[in-house]
């Protein structure tokens, strides 16, 4: 199935939130399975967009990878949740150091709630995936240091990070893609990542698309394996 990330759905179906700690806050979006069982729990997926979504609409985050989480609710019942970054923050520093270590005000709040979301009944734990792409996918490799022992899988798409610290992620299995011509965030930077948990011990590996630039998530979603991986796997 191919899927047109960029044609209009019903985005009704994530329900509007927003999380503050009193100084900042985040808006974002989540989707729930749509027959929720009691006494189930669900895998929970976070998708961080990338810097052209930021913005105060809690809306255009879900522009890319929205509409493949809920064409795919049915065959993979979750609960998926997309935040915004304010137009003045970023999810990383990710310009500085490759993306770090200073912690940014919406990385904080991202924490605050991933540590909400895993403690709800109806989660279950050892199914926490991470995605996102180009800052997002920046963001992921950083989520994978700062918090490691709850993430079950990450997919970095056109991201980068901090290969020193690729020696915390070496027990989640993590699938990164890139673009062989992306001119925005060169392709080394996910080789770079990847090659760091390999030579660490860690299960990495990372799909290269030909001449493709910097939108390879068009690709990743399109990927036969992309969700079945990423729903597979669990702590």
């Amino acid at each position: 199935m191919v899927h047109a990330q960029n044609s209009a759905f019903d985005t009704t179906a994530y329900e509007a939130k927003e999380i503050s700690n009193g100084e900042h806050s985040l808006g974002y979006r989540i989707l729930y399975p749509k027959k929720m069982v009691d006494g189930q729990k669900y895998p929970l997926v976070l998708f961080l967009h990338g810097m052209g979504e930021r913005g105060s609409d809690n809306s255009s985050q879900l522009i890319h990878g929205g509409r493949l989480f809920l064409d795919s609710l049915e065959q993979y019942p979750s609960v998926v949740v997309f935040p915004q970054c304010p137009i003045t923050d970023t999810w990383t520093n990710f310009r500085s150091s490759e993306g770090g270590p200073t912690i940014t005000p919406s990385m904080e709040l991202i924490l605050t709630l991933i540590d909400e979301l895993l403690a709800e009944s109806y989660i279950d734990p050892n199914r926490f995936y991470v995605s996102g792409l180009s800052m997002g996918g920046y963001a992921t490799w950083e989520l994978l240091w700062r918090i490691p022992e709850k993430i079950a899988v990450a997919l970095p798409i056109c991201g980068g990070g901090i290969v020193d610290k690729t020696i915390h992620m070496t027990d989640v299995p993590i699938w990164a893609f890139h673009g062989a011509e992306d001119n925005v965030v060169p392709t080394r930077r996910s080789i770079q990542m990847v090659k760091g948990v390999q030579q660490n011990g860690g299960k990495a590996k990372i799909t290269i698309y030909p001449e493709v630039g910097h939108n390879s998530w068009t690709n990743a979603f399109n990927e036969p394996e992309y969700l079945k991986w990423m729903f597979d796997q669990r702590k």
